[in-house]
């Protein structure tokens, strides 16, 4: 079955419909929520914090095609929420990344952006994470983020500029030293 009619079987109270939905969606889940919480046991905690309010509000979910953006927007506001209540800043030690990520760049070089994303202000580092961690279009995050596209691509543009500016002299730039 589809995951559209899932969601709208979910939408209309089939809790095995839910599940699977949820199921499906565990692992990104379970990884945005370490992104933010540093830890295995606080990501967990966010990460069930997640299928909790999923469970009781998929009724309000209006549009079936935004099941993912949703279900993603609740796991950001619950680890924004938890990291507001304990007021104090994340770093992230043991970076957590998508197999994707880790198969096209070295562990020096995973343990060298990750030390420097996580130095970024929360803006930055969220939509940096969105876009190339999680592939999520501007529009996408726009719409996790609640804020304009406009502001979307600054912070993803401000946010480079700054890694690329902390990371500058770590790696030699290969396209320099090749002649032509």
């Amino acid at each position: 079955m589809n995951k559209s009619k899932l969601v709208k079987r979910a939408i209309k109270g089939d809790q095995l419909a839910l599940q699977q939905l949820l199921q499906d969606e565990q692992g990104k889940l379970y990884k945005m929520a370490f992104i933010y919480m540093k830890n295995e046991d606080d990501a967990l905690e966010v990460f069930q914090q997640t299928v909790l309010e999923a469970i009781e509000s998929i009724h309000q979910l209006k549009n079936p095609d935004y099941f993912s953006t949703w279900l993603t927007r609740i796991c950001i506001n619950i680890s924004l929420q938890e990291i507001r209540k304990r007021k104090k800043v994340v770093m992230l030690d043991n970076l957590s990344f998508p197999e994707e990520v880790e198969e096209r760049t070295s562990i020096e070089e995973q343990l060298d952006l990750s030390d420097v994303l996580y130095e970024l202000d929360e803006k930055y580092k969220s939509v940096l994470i969105l876009r190339f961690y999680y592939d999520q279009t501007v529009k996408q995050i726009a719409q996790l983020l609640e804020c304009p596209e406009g502001t979307v691509k600054t912070n993803i543009h401000r946010g480079l500029a700054l890694l690329k500016q902390k990371m500058k002299g770590a790696y030699k730039d290969d396209r320099r030293e090749k002649s032509y």
